[in-house]
This record gives structure tokens, C-alpha cells and sequence, in this order.
């Protein structure tokens, strides 16, 4: 009875293992290759699949997703003889996975090694300074040639990118140098620019300025010329208005003489011939004053005429 129970538990255990042999689930993205005896049948794909338990097996999954690999710094020599490290990122993806299975024994490997080689071949072309500039056209010329090389591995290289590239510490230091003595040059000429600009904007603003200057004193002048031209207007106008006669013109002149001769300055100044005039008007008018004429005057009556003759000291 025991042995019975043994032979069913044996039986039950074998039932299980041939239905997870026999239910293969394949995630989404991925690929499985099946052989039968050692020889390819074919490929599951993303789902559920059944195979026949202990005849075929599974040989590989495969991730069809596109895959990114950083490959490490390769020495490259440039035309001029330089030596430079280049970093490079190959993003490819799985297309045929019975092809990548089969037609190449390690595809990551094959895909690094003929990475290096063309690269080679590419940067071997071009000076340092083609090399450092043109980083679109060697990712270009990488991935034709890549995306070429593998299309019969079932691979598709979607993008090649050069993470860096570092040239000899000799030549960073030379290239620092440069854009430092490059930079200081700019710095300096925006220095120059921006002082000559400030000048050319100063002196404009001192020509505007003198402009407005001249112009306000123009003005100013005009309306101070013209305000005194209305002034003499207005004080010849009251004159004629007023009718002065020879004796009130002859007194204002008297009355203007001591300020003509007020100054230290004023050593020489010349008497108008017209002095003798006013000073006969003047006489006339303090003459008419009668017998309480004005003092140091002498007052003689000759019928009916009256003559002033000043006395003299």
C-alpha cells in the first residue's frame, strides 16, 4: 500500500513539472527561440505558448526593447598625430531574435569592437580641431556604418553618440591658454567699444547741450533786447506825451552828469558840446524866478528884458 502511494506522489510531481514545462509565458517585449533536439523550430513570442515538455527547450530570451550600452574610453590617433580618448553610447534594439541568436555569437561584443575599428577609421581623417567641432558628422558616419555592419545580426543601431572626447593634457592646457588669452582679448575690446560709445554719447550730449545753451541765451537776448526797445518806446512816448520844453530837458541833463563821471575808474570823460546849451536853459529858467532867484546868480532888468549873468568866484 505504501508503495502505491509512493508511485502516485512520483507520477503527481512528474504531471506538474510537464505542465510548467509544457506553458511557457513570455512577457511583453520579449522573445523566446525553441529547439527541438538542438535544432531551431521557432520563436515564441510575447503571451502564452505551449511546447512539448522534454522534447523542446528554450535556448534564449531575448529583450526586444531598444538597449543602451556606454562602451569605455578608446585611444584614438588623430591626422595630426594626436592621441585622443573617445567615449561612445551606441543605442541599439533587437529585431530579429532568431538572428541575433544564431549569426553572431555575442552581438554586444561584435557591436563594441566594430565601434572602435570604424572610429578609428574615421577620426584617423580628421585633425584635432575637425575632431572636436564635428561630433554630429563622426555620429552620423559611426552609425551608417554600424547600423550597416549589423543589419544581418538582426540588430538595428537607432543612434551613436560620442560622450567625450579628451585630447592630451599638453594640448588642454594650450587650448585653456588660448581661450583665456581669446577671452581677455574680447574682454578688452568690449572695454574699448564701451568707453569710445561713452564718449561719442558725451560729447553729444555736451554739443546738445551747448545747442539748447545757445539757443536759451538767444532767446534771452531777443527778449531782453526787445523788452528794452519797448521800454525806450514807452519812455518816449510818455515824453511826447508830455510836451517837455528846453528848460526840464536841461535840468535832467545836469541831473545825469554826476553819475556819468561816478567810478574810480573814470580818469577822462568828455563833456558834449551841448553842455553850453543846457546850461543857457537852465540859467533861463532859474532866471524866471524873480527877485529870490536862486543864490550866485546876478539878475539885472533892462526894460523890459531881464539878463542873468552867473557871478564867478
Amino acid at each position: 500500500m505504501s508503495a502505491v502511494i509512493i508511485v502516485l506522489i512520483i507520477l503527481v510531481v512528474l504531471v506538474f513539472i510537464a505542465l510548467i514545462k509544457t506553458i511557457q509565458v513570455i512577457p511583453q517585449a520579449s522573445a523566446a527561440i525553441v529547439e527541438r533536439f538542438g535544432r531551431y523550430t521557432r520563436t515564441l513570442n510575447a503571451g502564452l505558448n505551449i511546447v512539448v515538455p522534454f522534447i523542446d527547450t528554450i535556448r534564449n530570451r531575448i529583450d526586444l526593447r531598444e538597449q543602451v550600452v556606454p562602451f569605455p574610453p578608446q585611444p584614438v590617433i588623430t591626422q595630426d598625430n594626436l592621441v585622443v580618448n573617445i567615449d561612445t553610447v551606441i543605442y541599439y534594439q533587437v529585431t530579429d531574435a532568431r538572428a541575433a541568436t544564431y549569426e553572431v555569437a555575442s552581438y554586444i561584443q561584435a557591436i563594441e569592437q566594430l565601434t572602435v575599428t570604424t572610429l578609428r577609421n574615421i577620426i584617423g581623417g580628421m585633425d584635432l580641431e575637425r575632431t572636436l567641432t564635428s561630433r554630429e558628422e563622426i555620429n552620423a558616419a559611426l552609425r551608417g556604418v554600424l547600423d550597416e555592419a549589423t543589419g544581418k545580426w538582426g540588430i538595428r543601431v537607432n543612434r551613436v553618440e560620442l560622450k567625450a572626447i579628451e585630447p592630451p593634457t599638453s594640448i588642454q592646457d594650450s587650448m585653456e591658454k588660448q581661450m583665456r588669452a581669446e577671452r581677455d582679448k574680447r574682454a578688452a575690446i568690449l572695454t574699448a567699444e564701451g568707453t569710445r560709445q561713452s564718449a561719442i554719447l558725451t560729447a553729444e550730449g555736451e554739443k546738445q547741450s551747448q545747442i539748447l545753451r545757445a539757443e536759451g541765451e538767444a532767446k534771452a537776448a531777443a527778449l531782453r533786447a526787445e523788452g528794452e526797445a519797448q521800454a525806450v518806446r514807452t519812455v518816449f512816448e510818455a515824453i511826447h506825451a508830455g510836451d517837455p520844453d528846453q528848460k526840464l530837458l536841461s535840468y535832467q541833463y545836469l541831473q545825469m552828469l554826476p553819475k556819468i563821471a561816478e567810478g574810480d575808474a573814470n580818469k577822462l570823460w568828455i563833456v558834449p558840446s551841448e553842455i553850453g546849451d543846457a546850461l543857457k536853459g537852465l540859467s533861463g529858467a532859474f532866471g524866471n524866478l524873480g527877485p529870490g532867484g536862486a543864490p550866485g546868480f546876478n539878475t539885472k532888468d533892462s526894460g523890459s528884458e531881464r539878463r542873468e549873468e552867473p557871478t564867478v568866484d
